[in-house]
């Protein structure tokens, strides 16, 4: 029989809403990120830099791009005999069939899947955060401590605490209660939600608890590990971690990267972030382009100016353009004599020329003002803005825009434009 010491199985089944419309046609851990990378990039390189070779990606909201993104694992030699990357969708079975409800019943629906490898520990991940940590290290702190349950947590500002579930500890990092989102924090050691189970607990409380409506890790699991009196601790991590589940955090983090000395370092030899690399020319600058800290994805080319920019893979900018605090993912295309302002596109965008993108004063966005705010401008996958028009801030555009779309040319800060057929 196959035996494993330790197994992964990574959530990546999110719809992501508060990221609108980047992820209106696929998961939110399939997002581009960085430039070249896709956001389930992070928790995959961490487990093959961890030594971790078995990996299942639970997968059910839009999951396409997801699935042709990992295939068989091979940029993070992941293709492997016995274990590597398995995708784990949804499937029928003879009875009690059902779309995976939360957290714990998306693993308890794949019970099988973990049975077949023997298992004596399991992690358990979230495809949709920014991080790298060393979960050799977590597993060695989950051992030495006889746990069962292990949760890797982080220190946040006591004033921010109320926003996560709560872990409360003794001396010894043992965790003598929690609290889910508390008005009055007793700590400030917030749940990751990363977790290493030792199988036996892990299995006992999906199995007990496998009836619950919406079965999840924070409700369900860990309150009836603490009730049933086994050990749990908190791993406490002091790295870099970022949920990117917001426009506003998707593009701090991505603007994170080009600081002068960033928190989170794409550059480390030591521990690399593996993706799907598709074989492209170089990057290429034109005579007049000037670029300064930002990135700039392979087979792009520059003949405008860009600043404090994240430019994914063949992404053209037209002469004259000027591109600033901005994320344009992979194939968009900008016009010559055109300038952007904190604006984020989706993957194949069509941008004319002397168009201006995030110009005037703010106002709330019409439709999703939680979502769509800070002056961000976002254009969904396959958008094409006519030539000569003017956009504000706080605007989402989706699909075939038109010149008729622009009275006067213009298009005002807090506006949502959604064209049929998307």
């Amino acid at each position: 029989m196959i035996k494993k010491e330790m197994i992964a199985m990574l959530l990546a089944g999110g719809q992501g809403s508060r990221l609108g419309v980047l992820t209106s046609g696929m998961a939110k851990p399939a997002v581009s990120f960085g430039g070249k990378y896709r956001i389930i990039d992070f928790p995959l390189s961490n487990c093959i830099n961890s030594g971790v070779d078995t990996v299942g990606v639970l997968t059910q909201y839009m999951p396409l791009r997801l699935n042709t993104h990992i295939g068989i694992g091979i940029p993070w030699d992941l293709d492997k005999n016995v274990g590597g990357v398995s995708v784990l969708p949804p499937y029928e079975k003879i009875e009690h069939t059902e779309w995976y409800t939360g957290t714990a019943n998306a693993i308890f629906q794949n019970m099988n899947y973990m049975e077949s490898f023997n298992p004596d520990y399991v992690l358990i991940l979230s495809g949709d955060h920014i991080y790298k940590m060393d979960y050799e290290t977590m597993l060695d702190f989950h051992k030495e401590n006889g746990a069962d349950v292990t949760i890797a947590v982080m220190p946040v500002p006591m004033e921010e605490a109320k926003r996560f579930g709560i872990m409360i500890t003794d001396e010894n990092k043992k965790i003598t209660d929690f609290e889910e989102k508390p008005a009055h924090p007793r700590s400030n050691l917030a749940s990751m939600g990363i977790y290493i189970f030792s199988w036996p607990a892990l299995k006992e409380a999906l199995i007990a608890n496998q009836n619950q409506p919406g079965l999840d890790f924070g409700k369900h699991v860990i309150p009836y590990c603490r009730d049933k009196g086994e050990a749990l601790y908190a791993y406490e991590f002091n790295g870099y971690w970022k949920d990117v589940g917001t426009l506003t955090s998707y593009w701090e983090a991505n603007m994170e990267l080009i600081d002068i000395v960033p928190d989170f370092n794409l550059y480390e030899e030591y521990w690399k972030i593996y993706t799907k690399s598709v074989s492209l020319p170089p990057q290429y600058f034109g005579e007049n382009s000037h670029v300064e800290r930002s990135i700039i994805g392979e087979g792009s080319e520059i003949y405008g100016q860009v600043y404090n920019s994240v430019i994914g893979c063949d992404v053209i900018v037209g002469e004259g353009t000027v591109v600033r605090d901005s994320i344009l993912m992979n194939n968009t295309v900008i016009g010559a004599g055109s300038s952007l302002q904190k604006v984020i596109t989706a993957e194949d965008v069509t941008i004319g020329s002397n168009v201006h993108l995030g110009v005037g004063d703010e106002a709330p966005n019409e439709t999703d003002p939680s979502i769509y705010r800070e002056g961000l401008v976002v254009l969904g996958e396959g958008t094409s803005i006519p030539d000569n028009v003017n956009v504000g801030k706080n605007v989402m555009i989706n699909g075939a825009a038109e010149p008729s779309d622009f009275p006067g040319g213009t298009l005002q800060s807090g506006r949502t434009l959604v064209k049929g057929g998307m």
